[in-house]
């Protein structure tokens, strides 16, 4: 059975990273664990490096954090479903809202369980995901506070993740208005302005990021050292903290054509192939992953020379060229895995999870040591 390895020494490496880069800039964050899909191993291995705060758009998962760490923060990290209301209030500490009629539902249920339950409300700021339009969010704020058992601490927005619409200082310097103007007649403060994903890290370093906007809620760049907002990597970070291995099942040589008449495939593909590769031959392997667990296209062979040709529900098809590294039936092949195909691999039951603490060299320095490329 192929497997995925998440590297836990890398992954400390990259939190100490993080979590210098935002104390210096007087920043509170919280782990997005949803990639992990609620999975005990690899939520233990988060749970070690910061049990403080956790984010997931997943109810099943913040139940499974709440059992290993009941002392932990759960943020839930997108509206509630109205049906939820009762197990958001016993499972989430907060949650992020939108509609006043499923606030005064998780009312009703705070005032039962006899809690407080914290809210932050989203503002629409331009990515047309979720969130309350500026206009109406006076009013909105108003509606809320007077409701029982309910304390907003913050106000929050999401940026990049449907639209691909960047943060930038303008945006988080009218959000942080928007608080502001919102204290002014209300009276009340609001203490946290959760206006930071990982697409938001590389602001920090061009000093772009207004007063005020004191949270983020960082899931990508932990698990991936990208930078998101140029689609590049973070120097000083690792981008291998997963990767995924898969035994090879077969190995012979064989056409790099098919032969015969051409349909569709699986995925309702017709594939076209090239006359000049007729009569030629390669070295194929087959390892035991397919569809079912990855997008092909989402993941890279670790060996130069290896390309992955296609894949089918159950079976990865590569073309191993010279195969510098002598390998045969029975060996196992690594590959790096981009953010989907790891929430892909996650979420399937065929693929096995181990956790590897492998000792690897790092130091945490200065900003100059934390560089974007």
């Amino acid at each position: 059975m192929s497997y995925i390895t998440l590297h836990a020494t890398k992954l400390r490496h990259n939190f100490k990273v993080l979590d210098q880069v935002f104390a210096q800039n007087k920043i509170e964050w919280a782990i997005v664990a949803k990639l992990l899909c609620g999975n005990e191993k690899f939520l233990k291995v988060l749970l070690n490096l910061s049990d403080k705060e956790i984010c997931d758009s997943r109810l099943s998962n913040l139940k499974t954090i709440k059992k290993l760490s009941p002392k932990t923060q759960t943020i839930y990290i997108k509206p509630p479903a109205k049906r939820l209301a009762k197990s958001i209030v016993e499972f989430a500490d907060v949650s992020f809202n939108t509609e006043l009629a499923t606030l005064e539902l998780l009312s009703e249920e705070a005032v039962k369980q006899n809690k407080i339950h914290k809210v932050v409300l989203m503002v629409e700021m331009g990515e047309l995901r979720e969130g309350i339009m500026v206009r109406n969010l006076m009013h909105f704020y108003d509606e809320v506070i007077a409701l029982s058992n309910i304390e907003v601490v913050g106000l929050g927005t999401n940026l990049n993740c449907l639209n691909g619409i960047l943060p930038d200082e303008r945006k988080l310097y009218k959000l942080n208005r928007f608080k502001e103007i919102i204290e002014e007649n209300s009276g009340e403060t609001i203490p946290y302005i959760s206006g930071g994903s990982s697409v938001t890290i590389p602001l920090i370093f061009k000093n772009e990021i207004p007063f005020g906007i004191n949270h983020f809620r960082i899931g990508e760049t932990l698990f991936f050292g990208t930078n998101v907002y140029e689609d590049s990597l973070i120097a000083g970070m690792y981008q291998d903290v997963f990767t995924l291995t898969a035994e090879i099942i077969e190995m012979q040589e064989k056409p790099t054509i098919p032969s015969g008449l051409s349909g569709t495939n699986l995925t309702g593909e017709t594939p076209i192939f090239s006359d000049d590769e007729k009569g030629k031959f390669s070295l194929r392997a087959i390892v035991d992953v397919g569809l079912l667990d990855i997008d092909h296209k989402d993941i890279s062979t670790i060996i130069p020379g290896i390309e992955i040709i296609g894949a089918s529900s159950d079976m990865l098809i590569l073309d191993l060229g010279e195969n510098s590294e002598n390998l045969e039936v029975g060996d196992t092949i690594n590959f790096s895995m981009n953010y989907m195909a790891v929430l892909r691999a996650m979420n399937s039951d065929y693929v096995d999870k181990k956790v590897e603490t492998e000792m690897v060299p790092f130091e945490i320095g200065t900003n100059e040591y934390l560089c974007l490329n």
